[in-house]
This record gives structure tokens, C-alpha cells and sequence, in this order.
């Protein structure tokens, strides 16, 4: 099975923009098991630009498009040490990919996106993308990283689609309002009701990033896809995700 797993700088950092070591020694390690089973797996990665502001001692995430390209610089060198290291313990060979929007929209270069990751793939490599936030100026280009993944998934003819979070899936309501909000666990088809749940305008959830998770799932069921929302706190879901247990909230491809 071809996988594409996104994890988020929720995931991969503290608040304070500094790694959060136990987190992704756990996640790489998850991840190398599960291709040690034979699974293929294409990793992308938020964080450059957090752990980039981390490490040059800002006081918090830069609002300016400069600094953030300058975070994103440092940030990404941080990420990919860290990568580089831990998948390397498992054995696994990783290798980096920087896209801008040209690359998804642009034909040949879009084909040759897709040769290079179809290439790693073949030689065991792991592939792991990111945008190019040092050179890319609207967020920062693309638009976020589930929208990102999920054109991944769909051009590189992937299977699953798995989005880490900082949220457990998709509930009925907001959970950090109503304590009694029940997850969704499996959506088949993506509505007004499912819209409204997910990014009705000034919605706590909706400015927290579900809403781009849900055009993220449209994205992918189009292509038919799967795509599941899980808590990126949890790397051990994994497991059960790829298996077809229900960890999060799975969005169902018509196949």
C-alpha cells in the first residue's frame, strides 16, 4: 500500500517551537515499521518555519513574510537533521522534496515531481515534502499542508491519506466548547452538514485548520482516495489506520 502520512508542527514541536524529541523518535519509528512491512510511504512535513523560530529564540511564530522565510531556512535544516537521524537508527534512507505551487500546476514540472518521488520509492527511499517556504510567499503558497498532502496523495497515486492533528477526527461539535461532542468516525459522502460541522465561519474549528482538512478530503475522495483525520499525540494509531481499524475520522472514496 502506498501511504501518504502529513504530520503537523502541533506534532513535531512544543509550544515553544522546540522539538518535541520523544514525540518524533516515536512517529519515526511507527513509520519505519510500517514500511518494513512493505507498505510505501511518503512523509510530508509541516514545521520548518516553528521550529525555525524556536531555534533562533523569536518570541513566537514571525508575522512578516521575511522572517518567516528566514525561520523556514533554519527550521528546515533542523527538520531534516532530525529525520536524517532517527530513520536512519531504523535503516531507512530519506530523501527531501520542496515544492512551490508552480511545481503542482506546471506540467512538465509536475511530471517530474512525480518521477523523482516514483524513483526514491523504488530505490526504499523515504520521500519527505514540504513547501518551499523560503521562496514561496503566500501560505505560504500552496496553501497549507492538507491541501498539500492531499495533492501528493492524488498525484502520486496513493492509497491512503492520513492527516496528523491536534485533534482526535472530526466531531459533531466543537469539543473544547461541548464536552459531549461524539467523533465522527466514518464519512462517505462530504455535505452541507459536514461543512458546516467543519469550517462554518467563525467557528472555533474552522479557524483551528478543519476546514482546509475537509477541502484536503474532497481533494483526495475525488481521486479515490482515503483519507483519515487521527491525533498526531498518538503516532501507535498508525498501526490500526493502516490496518482499516477506526483511530479518527475516515473519509470514504467511492471506489
Amino acid at each position: 500500500m502506498r501511504i501518504v502520512i502529513k504530520v503537523g508542527t502541533s506534532t513535531l514541536a512544543h509550544k515553544t517551537g522546540r522539538l518535541n524529541i520523544r514525540l518524533v523518535e516515536e512517529l519515526c519509528k511507527i513509520i519505519s515499521d510500517i514500511k518494513n512491512a512493505g507498505n510505501e510511504v511518503i512523509l510530508v512535513s509541516s514545521g520548518a518555519i516553528g521550529m525555525g523560530a524556536g531555534k533562533l529564540l523569536l518570541p513566537g511564530r514571525p508575522d512578516d513574510m521575511q522572517t518567516k522565510q528566514a525561520a523556514a531556512a533554519v527550521g528546515q535544516c533542523e527538520l531534516m537533521y532530525t529525520y536524517d537521524k532517527l530513520f536512519s537508527e531504523y535503516r531507512h534512507t530519506v530523501g527531501q522534496i520542496l515544492l512551490t505551487s508552480e511545481d503542482t500546476n506546471d506540467e512538465i514540472r509536475n511530471r517530474n515531481f512525480v518521477n523523482t518521488v516514483s524513483r526514491l520509492l523504488e530505490l526504499g527511499a523515504l520521500p519527505i515534502i514540504n513547501e518551499n517556504d523560503t521562496v514561496s510567499t503566500a501560505e505560504i503558497s500552496i496553501g497549507d499542508n492538507d491541501t498539500l498532502a492531499s495533492l501528493v496523495a492524488r498525484t502520486c497515486g496513493a492509497d491512503l491519506l492520513i492527516l496528523l492533528s491536534d485533534i482526535d477526527g472530526l466531531f459533531t461539535e466543537d469539543p473544547h466548547k461541548n464536552a459531549e461532542a461524539e467523533i465522527i468516525y466514518d464519512v462517505y459522502e462530504i455535505n452541507e452538514e459536514i461543512e458546516k460541522i467543519a469550517g462554518g465561519a467563525g467557528t472555533s474549528l474552522g479557524t483551528g485548520g478543519m476546514a482546509t482538512k475537509i477541502s484536503a478530503a474532497k481533494l483526495a475522495m475525488s481521486a479515490g482516495i482515503d483519507m483519515v483525520i487521527t491525533n498526531g499525540d498518538k503516532p501507535e494509531y498508525l498501526y490500526d489506520i493502516v490496518e482499516g481499524k477506526k483511530r479518527g475520522t475516515r473519509f470514504h472514496a467511492a471506489k
